[in-house]
């Protein structure tokens, strides 16, 4: 019996390197262990030998965040993606629109964008660009989506809140969200004599990294036990500077990762020799409508959350009792650690909260758009 062709698809990313945990763990691995793609990653150099034969890696030569380089790493994908010669074109950033729109004028390519932020909340209310240069980017980036828009054939969705801020991807969008992927046979077993707290994922000062900071001091005066472990890939240097300032003024606080990317399987590990897992977004309005991917692999992993006091989010913990709120303008530091010395929690596993479900939306969709 002849054996089936392949359909040949194509994820590309910029700044995200070829082992980023949506791109290529869940989106990449679901695509190739169907058996009806062959599937190619573009992407920003990976130390990690990712050992999946079925996948084809692209890697792009390195550059610095802000520099010419960045710019010619889009003729890279485009030259990577001409020589694939894909039947589906995966963006999963607005750099690379630019990148689809040509590959589909040329050569027919079916796209799909898969939103994995609001760029234009993220340009606006984070410090990621000068103050002077934010509305200008921000309603570029915007202008080029919604510009964009009509010719794409198809947009994922990261967050169920972008179905109400995204008008240009109404009509013809799925949501699939950041759920957590377990390797087979995860169990945490966390270190002995100490009470260690996690913060995890990216590592800036609009993801909460120095509030998080600022409660393991407090509670580490009045509990010598606390620990606080940071892992993650921080890209800008001032904030770098300021974390390993941190470090070696407080010996209990350990950072992994810092300006190097981490493999997904070391933020599990870590995850797995936590007690405590830390979220605790400044709120703003890039962040309002948003659950942080951390939130579902905390839960999926059964890791205790102290939990900023953000409703949308105590609501889905709720059910499970995983979480201690936490009010980080006006700390209680007895009160937390008389909850975080409690250990009644997880009275029931969530449901929910892995990648399982997200793969069928994905397969469904992929099939359809063939």
């Amino acid at each position: 019996m002849q054996e089936m062709k392949k359909r040949r698809i194509v994820l590309a990313s910029l700044l995200k390197p070829l082992n980023d945990p949506r791109m290529f763990e869940k989106m990449g691995v679901s695509l190739a262990q169907s058996g009806r793609y062959e599937v190619h990653l573009i992407g920003y150099p990976s130390k990690e030998d990712m050992g999946v034969p079925t996948i084809r890696f692209h890697a792009l030569p390195k550059f610095r965040r802000l520099s010419l380089g960045r710019i010619r790493a889009r003729l890279k994908v485009l030259g990577f993606t001409i020589k694939a010669k894909p039947e589906l074109f995966i963006v999963t950033t607005h750099e690379l629109l630019g990148v689809a729109l040509l590959i589909r004028i040329l050569f027919g390519v079916k796209i799909i964008y898969d939103v994995q932020e609001n760029y234009w909340r993220n340009i606006m209310y984070t410090d990621a660009f000068p103050t002077g240069t934010r509305t200008i980017i921000a309603s570029l980036v915007r202008f080029k989506e919604m510009i964009i828009s009509p010719l794409i054939h198809h947009f994922i969705l990261a967050e169920k809140g972008y179905l109400t801020e995204l008008s240009f991807a109404e009509n013809k969008c799925t949501v699939i969200e950041n759920k957590c992927k377990l390797p087979a046979g995860f169990q945490r077993e966390p270190t002995v004599g100490v009470i260690q707290l996690l913060f995890t994922g990216t590592i800036a000062e609009s993801t909460g990294v120095f509030p998080a900071i600022n409660l393991a001091k407090k509670l580490h005066a009045a509990e010598p036990k606390i620990r606080l472990n940071i892992i993650g890939y921080c890209s800008q240097a001032h904030v770098h500077q300021k974390i390993n300032k941190e470090v070696s003024e407080n010996k209990f606080i350990t950072l992994t990762g810092g300006n190097e990317f981490v493999p997904h399987g070391s933020i599990l590990n870590a995850i797995a020799k936590a007690d405590f897992g830390i979220i605790c977004y400044p709120m703003s309005p890039h962040i309002e409508n948003k659950s942080p991917t951390k939130l579902y692999e905390y839960l999926a992993c059964q890791l205790p959350i102290l939990l900023q006091d953000h409703p949308p989010w105590a609501v889905i913990c709720k059910p499970y009792n995983a979480s201690v709120a936490i009010d980080f303008e006006q700390l209680d530091t007895e009160s937390i650690l008389k909850k975080i010395h409690s250990g009644s929690f997880y009275s029931a596993p969530p449901e929910g909260m892995t990648w399982s479900g997200e793969e069928e939306k994905l397969l469904a969709l992929v099939k359809a758009i063939f």
